[in-house]
């Protein structure tokens, strides 16, 4: 695992494309402009200052990905829903990223 992967708890491609294959929900946490101009197929955009009060959106789900430009503020993500008890998230990094591995 390098630096910033350790850094930002960010995983590698192949979990990422294991639970995406598994059905993962997956959360673009970038703003509602950022997530219009391109994003994932079958993303749902919960900017990472939302994330807190959209929590019941998490609920049940068997695995979460959490994305968005640099992999910063899903890993930022990600510590919020593990704060809150959330046991399976992962990081997916960059949108980029989770699209390469979706599509």
């Amino acid at each position: 695992m390098g630096f910033f992967s350790a850094l930002f708890g960010k995983t590698d491609n192949s979990q990422l494309t294991e639970v995406i294959k598994d059905g993962a929900f997956l959360v673009d946490v970038r703003t509602p402009a950022e997530f219009s101009a391109g994003s994932v197929k079958g993303a749902v955009n919960i900017p990472l200052d939302r994330v807190p009060s959209q929590l019941s959106k998490f609920k049940n789900k068997k695995s979460i990905v959490v994305f968005c430009r640099s992999g910063n503020r899903s890993g930022q993500a990600k510590r919020i829903l593990e704060n809150n008890g959330f046991q399976n998230v992962i990081n997916g990094g960059t949108w980029k990223d989770v699209r390469s591995v979706v599509e």
